[in-house]
């Protein structure tokens, strides 16, 4: 997908620190496998050719179906959702005087959303972008976006900060972890942090980068993990892209464990990919893929990380029968898969 649309020139041979094949099977045997706690969220996919199957059903949406989509993914015990973002494309998906409105047939699907989630105990991170071109690399330099940025987290504090499921915040420029976080995607992070605990003290701030399997968890990358003011990172296993597969992933996530457990500041948390390409990877839809793969990537990360969110129950997960339908018929699925799943593991749940 264009939200890790980067090529990596580094190997992750000898990446990670301490990770031997013998300690990830002993962890992996004695750790149950951890279910799908969240999800990622969206108004409409950024990149359109692979929301093509979803997008234009979500602009259809009434403000009930919204509602009812929130409440379908609290009723399979997922706690907590990621909105992706509050604008794209330079229109806004609330009321702001930043940018002109989407057109959807529910005019403020934000606040349909944290009404819904307000009823049904689910807790959003609500995403302060994209307030300039979401696929220049520059988007987090460029002062008008940073100053529009600003400008947003001021305003959705005001208007939705009252909700009960107005969790935190997420900053969806995702960094590319290129061996360390650069410098000025720290700076980033941080000045937004700046702003949001100040307005939102109690509210936690998550990211999710990408570049899981090339990061190097060593002094230098703890010294990072200790300035970067954030409370949650969620790493993309980056296996729905082909980055990686889920027999490579424990490897990284227990080395990046080992620099949280010494950073003392963030958790470490999983972003596992559902997905698959129909083809070309950033150049196709993007469809539900089989369980048996997602799973083998939730028992991968599950003994190194505290909580599995997933890109995304929308468009790839779908109740059958729901009222709030979006993508393809594969989906329900997926679904049927997962929550069959959830009932034989008796793995604690709201299963409605």
């Amino acid at each position: 997908m264009n939200r890790r649309d980067f090529l990596y020139g580094l190997g992750a041979s000898g990446m990670m620190m301490g990770a031997s094949p013998q300690n990830i099977s002993a962890a992996s045997a004695s750790v149950a496998t951890k279910p799908m706690a969240g999800s990622w969220f969206e108004f409409q996919h950024q990149a359109t050719v692979e929301g093509v199957d979803w997008d234009p059903e979500c602009v259809r949406f009434t403000c009930p179906q919204w509602a009812a989509k929130v409440k379908e993914i609290a009723g399979v015990g997922m706690e907590y959702l990621v909105l992706m973002a509050t604008a794209l494309d330079y229109r806004s998906f609330f009321p702001t005087t930043l940018f002109p409105p989407w057109r959807l047939a529910c005019s403020n699907p934000l606040e349909t959303v944290l009404s819904a989630a307000d009823q049904c105990g689910v807790k959003f991170f609500i995403g302060d972008g994209f307030y300039g071109d979401w696929r220049s690399p520059k988007i987090i330099s460029d002062p008008e976006a940073a100053k529009r940025r600003l400008q947003a987290i001021e305003q959705l504090t005001r208007l939705y900060s009252h909700h009960r499921s107005f969790y935190g915040w997420y900053w969806p420029n995702e960094a590319f972890i290129n061996r360390y976080f650069s410098q000025e995607y720290i700076q980033y992070a941080n000045t937004c942090s700046r702003l949001a605990r100040q307005l939102t003290p109690r509210g936690k701030i998550l990211i999710a980068p990408y570049g899981t399997r090339v990061a190097v968890p060593d002094d230098k990358y703890v010294r990072q993990l200790e300035t970067l003011d954030v409370d949650i990172i969620a790493y993309q296993d980056e296996v729905g892209v082909r980055k990686s597969t889920p027999e490579e992933t424990p490897a990284f996530y227990e080395g990046l464990r080992k620099a949280h457990d010494r950073a003392k500041r963030s958790a470490i948390w999983a972003d596992v990919e559902i997905f698959q390409f129909e083809g070309a990877v950033y150049k196709s839809p993007i469809l539900p893929a089989p369980f048996s793969r997602v799973l083998r990537q939730m028992e991968a990360v599950s003994p190194w990380v505290e909580k599995i969110l997933v890109y995304q129950y929308q468009g790839m997960m779908n109740r059958p029968g729901s009222t709030a339908f979006c993508g393809r018929s594969a989906s329900t699925k997926l679904y049927t898969a997962y929550v069959d799943w959830l009932k034989s593991h008796r793995v604690p749940s709201r299963l409605g």
